[in-house]
């Protein structure tokens, strides 16, 4: 008798027994599908079993682009599959100065063209990856409002896979600051339109018209770049106002009139002496943007013609190169970084962007702050913006090419 009881003890345990093992299974099931490569979940959270590290990033040979191709070389091909890369819809972080199709831009042709380089393959974008490289790190954009919209491109490129209350936009001016807290990282972008210091450093409050430029002043913005794990350098666009520029050199009270190439190169031999000084070249990715190419004048692609960028549809197709690209200003460039004593990456996008005369916001941005009138859209010979992109567009792609140099500088942990 006393045997059966234990028997029957048994059996009434069995159902309990049975029941917890299968949730042990499914238990099991669960974190192992979490833990692989193709789980959303796992990814984004990016903590390893002991949650302190974040997973290895593996760069594969096929991610790398190859030392003898040059991606800058190439031509645009239509692909309506892979690009955009996102939309406006899909983005809360765009300004309205960049928005074309929300501000009344009736075609969308502009977005579904892809860089293709000669003899190799950008590597696709893929957002998670590039978290995973950024983790811990702060990478920041420094620049006009030409490098404002590759930082909004960047931020758009990436938030789609970052979870809602996990990322977040703050405004701290003359930077704004994108963070992703699971991956403690950040993109950021800090407002310096001659890179060195001038009177047009505040971030709203500054107009093109009257330029005075410190040539020999960087300390106040280096403050704000120290330890920056990955920083993007741009200045153009406000140098080529007019020929020349007033600046200060030496004495802040000896105001001088300089020829624009001139002063360009005395303000990046200042940030070259920065960079020397400042920039660990063992933890810090320093790149230099070339010039952002404008399309003021259509003769220069449709001879014969007195318009500019508005109302084209295509890129140009063949050799091209506009006046409004300077190649002394190249040359300094090209001058600087040779001469520099740390490592710097120049991304050369000009004649790939050169391309794009479809591509800017013409009438359908803003001005001052402001959309444009109904008056002022119906003339656009003095009212299209010919300077800045719309987004989705051309500084998506900058960006995919310097997410191809980040993955090519990566060191795969064994």
């Amino acid at each position: 008798m006393k045997q059966l009881s234990i028997d029957r003890r048994i059996q009434s345990l069995f159902p309990i027994v049975l029941a917890s093992l299968l949730v042990l299974g499914t238990a099991k099931l669960v974190l192992e599908k979490l833990k692989s490569n193709h789980s959303y979940a796992f990814q984004i959270n990016g903590r390893a079993r002991d949650g302190k590290h974040g997973l290895a990033v593996i760069v594969s040979p096929e991610d790398r682009i190859d030392e003898s191709c040059n991606v800058f070389e190439g031509e645009w091909v239509w692909d309506n599959v892979s690009h955009p890369l996102y939309t406006e819809e899909s983005c809360p972080y765009l300004v309205k100065q960049v928005t074309c199709q929300r501000n009344g831009r009736p075609d969308s042709f502009y977005k579904n063209w892809r860089w293709q380089p000669n003899g190799c393959k950008l590597p696709r974008f893929d957002p998670l990856k590039l978290l995973q490289i950024l983790r811990g790190k702060r990478l920041m954009f420094v620049g006009d409002s030409v490098q404002r919209g590759q930082f909004e491109s960047l931020v758009c490129m990436l938030q789609s896979v970052i979870p809602e209350g996990k990322k977040s936009l703050e405004r701290i001016p003359p930077r704004k600051i994108f963070k992703i807290q699971e991956f403690d990282a950040s993109i950021e972008y800090y407002w310096a339109p001659f890179i060195v210091e001038s009177i047009s450093d505040h971030a709203t409050k500054h107009t093109v018209l009257k330029r005075l430029v410190k040539l020999d002043s960087i300390s106040t913005h280096g403050k704000h770049w120290k330890g920056v794990d990955v920083l993007v350098f741009e200045s153009y666009v406000w140098w080529k106002y007019k020929p020349t520029i007033n600046a200060t050199y030496g004495s802040p009270d000896d105001v001088e009139e300089y020829n624009v190439t001139t002063a360009y190169r005395l303000a990046l031999e200042t940030w070259a002496n920065w960079l020397e000084s400042s920039i660990n070249p063992y933890t810090q990715k320093v790149f230099f943007m070339s010039m952002s190419p404008t399309h003021l004048w259509s003769w220069e692609w449709k001879p014969g013609s007195n318009e500019n960028c508005f109302n084209e549809s295509y890129p140009i197709q063949g050799p091209y190169w506009g006046t409004g690209s300077s190649l002394e200003i190249m040359d300094i460039v090209h001058d600087i970084l040779e001469e520099l004593k740390v490592n710097v990456t120049l991304l050369n996008i000009t004649q790939l962007s050169e391309f794009r005369k479809d591509a800017h916001t013409t009438i359908y941005g803003e001005r001052k702050g402001k959309l444009l009138t109904k008056e002022q859209r119906s003339d656009p010979k003095n009212f299209a913006d010919c300077i800045h992109w719309c987004l989705p567009g051309v500084p998506d792609t900058w960006n995919e090419i310097l997410y191809a140099y980040l993955l090519k500088n990566h060191q795969n942990v064994s």
